[in-house]
């Protein structure tokens, strides 16, 4: 870690306080009468008062840089510093300028390692300068570059591939580093964009990402309200504003995977809650950052989660093939896409299941990672299938219940006696059942006579003989005899 290459190349300066040298990414302080140089970037972190400055190290062996390739027992590491002084400006200059330096150098160290993990790529191919490449102007990208100032830039299709340029910066797309495209038109939204997910990851100015997006404002999101607006209805303003918009709306797109917005459903995939919409190939989000792209291939199973009567909403749990791979969870989707999500699942042939609990997917890709034989002799992700398994038990009990084995031979004593018993039963069975057949046959107005026509029958058996007489001689007109009684 050699800062400079001769002792001569060290600056000097008048008096001997700390400074800071930014070409050369190094600290001055003063130790002993000599100018000591330290890269910043063995400076943990830097300390100021009025009088004081404090510069703390990272010392090997501590919880913050535990590297013991670096520690010897020979070697005295020097751990912090400190320096008085009088000048209180310079303290806190000294340390904002060590803090701007260390945050600059370990951004560019940051970059630096990324981009050796990045895959190498062809070379854009540019057209020919008499073939005109396609061109689509005054658009922004995300991620921006980095930098306060954003700018627009132009959209370039070459030979083999896409070449997205400012004033200042500039990015290559490839076609064969292009997983996924996908058009979104400004349908419920203030954008218009062109979003492409990549194979691998390239750098968009200092920022490592894999997904990439061009887009242009159809309308202003943000509108000036203190303005004074023209009272007539033919304000030119909105009128020149409106055929501004209808411009934008009118660029040439090229739409190049089919979303099926009917489909689509709000949910939570990351913090914030977003409109998600299945595409041909995907389940994408691309409106608000960061992104969602869940290519269809790539999934094993779906799981419904808190799925029940009454919820308002439910959870999604999207299993990939890939069970080393975390699962991804969309939170608090409302219960009224819950049909459509069904629906939509079935014709994208993707299995899924139901649940009413939130499941430990970490515990079970282990489990299942662990053992996968035993997984796959239990019937893999059958064990979510609750209901299923419920009704097969059920349906196991009432046919082992109905099953009666015929080749069993029974003795003749005790064959004689089950069916005398079964055919008392029979005729048991038989009169109960002429009875209630008896019973159910007769109406109301049958069963009143019958009552009627019983109580004359009792009255009939009670009246004496003198009584007969008496009621006979009325109906006939007569009177009765007179009897002296002795």
């Amino acid at each position: 870690m050699s800062l400079y290459k001769n002792i001569n190349d060290i600056p000097q300066p008048r008096d001997l306080m700390i400074t800071v040298d930014h070409k050369s990414d190094a600290v001055l302080l003063p130790i002993y009468g000599r100018m000591v140089p330290f890269n910043v970037t063995t400076i943990r972190t830097v300390l100021g008062n009025q009088n004081t400055i404090r510069v703390i190290f990272n010392v090997p062996g501590t919880h913050l840089n535990p590297n013991d390739s670096l520690t010897n027992k020979d070697a005295i590491y020097l751990k912090e510093v400190s320096f008085r002084t009088k000048d209180s400006r310079h303290s806190s200059d000294v340390v904002q300028q060590v803090k701007s330096l260390r945050r600059k150098v370990m951004a560019r160290e940051s970059e630096r390692a990324e981009r050796t993990s990045l895959v190498n790529q062809e070379k854009l191919q540019i057209a020919r300068n008499n073939s005109k490449p396609l061109r689509l102007s005054n658009l922004w990208i995300r991620p921006p570059f980095s930098g306060r100032k954003k700018n627009r830039g132009t959209l370039e299709a070459h030979v083999n591939g896409f070449r997205y340029s400012t004033t200042n910066e500039r990015v290559d797309v490839l076609f064969a580093n292009i997983k996924h495209a996908f058009f979104q038109p400004a349908e419920k939204e203030m954008t218009t964009l062109l979003h492409f997910h990549l194979h691998n990851h390239i750098m968009v100015g200092t920022k490592k990402t894999k997904d990439v997006q061009f887009y242009v404002e159809v309308m202003d999101v943000v509108q000036s309200l203190g303005g004074r607006r023209r009272s007539s209805a033919y304000d030119q303003d909105e009128i020149v504003e409106e055929q501004r918009e209808r411009d934008r709306k009118r660029s040439t797109w090229i739409s190049i995977t089919l979303q099926i917005r009917e489909f689509g459903f709000n949910g939570v995939p990351h913090k914030t809650s977003a409109f998600i919409i299945p595409t041909s190939s995907c389940l994408v989000e691309l409106t608000e950052s960061p992104f969602l792209v869940v290519s269809l291939s790539e999934i094993e199973i779906v799981n419904l989660e808190r799925v029940g009567f009454g919820q308002k909403s439910f959870d999604m749990a999207i299993i990939f093939k890939n069970l080393k791979k975390d699962v991804l969870r969309v939170d608090s989707v409302p219960t009224s896409s819950l049909e459509g999500i069904k629906e939509w699942l079935d014709t994208t042939d993707i299995k899924y299941y139901e649940s009413k609990l939130n499941l430990n997917w970490r515990r079970i890709l282990k489990t299942i990672t662990d053992d996968p034989q035993s997984f796959t002799d239990a019937g893999g992700w059958e064990f979510l299938n609750q209901d299923g398994s419920d009704s097969e038990s059920g349906g196991s009990e009432d046919s082992d219940k109905g099953y009666e084995p015929s080749d069993v031979e029974v003795e003749s004593e005790s064959g004689d006696e089950t069916s005398e018993s079964e055919s008392d039963d029979e005729e048991e069975e038989e009169d109960s059942e002429q009875e209630s057949e008896e019973e159910k046959g007769k109406t109301w107005a049958e069963l009143e006579r019958e009552a009627t026509n019983a109580d004359r029958e009792h009255v009939v058996e009670s009246d004496s003989e003198e009584e007969r007489k008496r009621r006979k001689m009325k109906a006939f007109g007569t009177q009765p005899e007179e009897h002296a009684t002795i």
